[in-house]
């Protein structure tokens, strides 16, 4: 089931690449952006998280934190968190049932072969933890303009 604005955000629980956890209860009175990406250290992830990363000042406004979240593991997050200094946490879900919860967990297929994955979404969450904005198929070099015209 797909989220909407005006939706309440999904509870979670998750792993950070820190050796810590974050709940969506611990962003209460905060706006978030979780943004939903397949795999560490791939090229269109790269592309987005550097991305993120370039244009952070442009996100001081943001007023809140930035949560890229994938199925990868904590070491895997960590490295890829340092390799590209990232200014913002990565988060595990490794039995993807936060991106189930969050509708992004979808059939997807490439060179013929059909196989469930995590497709590109951000979602903005507003203090109350109601979803503000969601940007579905996101296509990586386009991810910070299309937050920003989202973060308004």
């Amino acid at each position: 089931m797909a989220l909407s604005v005006g939706d309440p955000a999904p509870p979670f629980d998750l792993a950070d690449d820190a050796g810590g956890r974050v709940a969506l209860a611990d962003l209460a009175g905060r706006r978030a952006v979780l943004y939903f990406y397949p795999k560490d250290d791939t090229p269109g992830c790269t592309t987005q998280a550097c991305g993120l990363r370039d244009g952070w000042d442009r996100l001081a406004d943001l007023d809140g934190v930035v949560y890229g979240i994938s199925p990868d593991p904590p070491d895997s997050h960590a490295s890829f968190r340092a390799k590209f200094s990232l200014p913002f946490g990565l988060l595990a879900d490794e039995g993807h049932l936060v991106a189930e919860a969050y509708g992004v967990w979808v059939e997807k297929s490439m060179y013929g072969k059909t196989y469930m994955g995590v497709e590109r979404t951000t979602f903005v969450i507003g203090p109350d933890g109601v979803i503000e904005a969601v940007l579905p198929k996101v296509k990586p070099a386009e991810h910070l303009d299309l937050l920003l015209g989202a973060l308004g």
